[in-house]
């Protein structure tokens, strides 16, 4: 199951990535200039800022099986309508649509991981998911360069629509929660059920219920300030490289992958040290926050070397390093280890939300910051986030790794 939805994670990625490799064709077909990009991407986030607090909430009441077809299949047919715009208006208004449609993929994917997953599980579970970000992004230059040349920039949202909508009937096929599929035993049901609240009936809890809880605000908070990490580097990083660092479309190809290959390691990183600790005796709480403490040291580290290292190498080495740290530092993950099952997708919906507005207005920013600027401001911003973030998790938050019932 957690392969599903990391495959499902991929092509999200993919389609997020696409249009920030394209870009050079969209100047030259589309005029679109650094700030026009900029606006159209902010278009992506506030879509997406919009429609995934309540993308949550459709996926807790749809369930993760229904509600991920929905979605999925609807970002497949904004990609077709991608490859027919024909000015950035049009472009604008697919990227908005898009956001619409992607930002369910967390919430159900959480959601999948605390319906198939015991509490001590989940990290590593949400791990081996979300590493499909960085599958996603590492194969999105490869892929696209290979399209570009052969078909032209036009067809690389056909292909993404293509696989996403085979996804859909491979998921429709497999996917069951575990009191419902056919191959679970009792044994392995009673795992999964572990140390979780025994709720006789499943109520529907009120969005102001949720929100009157301080250990959801640590969790949408966080979310809050390091989800913006992935919306600059997806949407920035190839225009850093191209201008600051020579990259041309061939280097693209070659070595834009390898920074999310280390997102891809760190996502799975920051899931088994943890679940190898707690074997040997840590607590949840303490084997998790060890995690995210090493990670907000060094993601600033990562991020300040990246825009002072004059070698093209060095910086993608930098960049690597500090999306291996933001992926151990492991945001998605918070909800599942706080939250009931029943609520999980809308806290994490919610916490989504919240990174999508602050992403949004830090990439119009940031499209004026480097219209007259540099990159080294820019990268010194968002090295502060993980720590602040990690403070406000131990404030609010406090103990992970307890499940909170939603009082009355």
């Amino acid at each position: 199951m957690a392969g599903l939805i990391c495959l499902v994670t991929a092509l999200n990625y993919l389609d997020r990535n696409t249009l920030s490799l394209v870009k050079p064709w969209l100047e030259k077909d589309l005029g679109v200039t650094h700030e026009i990009y900029g606006n159209i991407q902010a278009a992506f986030l506030i879509g997406y800022m919009i429609m995934y607090a309540v993308s949550g909430r459709v996926i807790d009441f749809l369930g993760t099986r229904r509600g991920f077809a929905v979605f999925v299949s609807g970002w497949s047919l904004v990609d077709l309508l991608h490859s027919v715009a024909q000015n950035a208006k049009q472009f604008m208004g697919c990227r908005f649509l898009l956001g619409m449609t992607e930002p369910a993929n967390f919430p159900a994917g959480v959601k999948a991981v605390s319906e198939w997953f015991p509490v001590r599980e989940r990290a590593l579970a949400v791990g081996i998911f979300n590493s499909g970000t960085a599958i996603g992004a590492s194969i999105a230059a490869p892929l696209v360069a290979w399209i570009v040349i052969h078909f032209g920039w036009r067809y690389t949202f056909v292909a993404g629509a293509m696989l996403s909508l085979t996804w859909v009937i491979f998921w429709l096929l497999i996917y069951r929660v575990p009191q419902e599929h056919p191959h679970i035993s009792k044994k392995e049901l009673e795992l999964i059920q572990e140390n979780q609240p025994v709720t006789a009936t499943v109520e529907r809890i009120s969005t102001r219920r949720i929100l009157r809880m301080k250990e959801a605000w640590g969790c949408i908070l966080a979310r809050a300030l390091t989800d913006p990490i992935s919306y600059f580097i997806i949407v920035w990083l190839p225009d850093f490289l191209h201008r600051e660092r020579g990259f041309d479309m061939t280097d693209m190809a070659r070595y834009y992958w390898i920074p999310f290959v280390g997102l891809a390691l760190g996502n799975l990183t920051g899931g088994a040290v943890p679940r190898y600790l707690i074997q040997r005796g840590w607590s949840l709480n303490r084997a998790r926050k060890l995690m995210m403490f090493i990670a907000s040291l060094m993601i600033p580290a990562a991020f300040i070397s990246t825009v002072y290292v004059a070698d093209p190498m060095l910086t993608i080495g930098c960049t690597a390093t500090a999306l291996f740290f933001h992926g151990v530092w492991a945001n998605v993950t918070l909800p599942a280890e706080v939250f009931p099952k029943h609520v999980v997708a809308s806290v994490s919906g919610f916490g989504g939300d919240c990174g999508a507005l602050i992403g949004a207005i830090m990439t119009k920013v940031v499209g004026k910051m480097v219209t007259v600027g540099t990159y080294t401001p820019v990268f010194i911003i968002y090295a502060m986030l993980p720590m602040i973030a990690f403070v406000i998790v131990c404030l609010l938050v406090k103990r992970l790794g307890q499940i909170r019932e939603v009082p009355a």
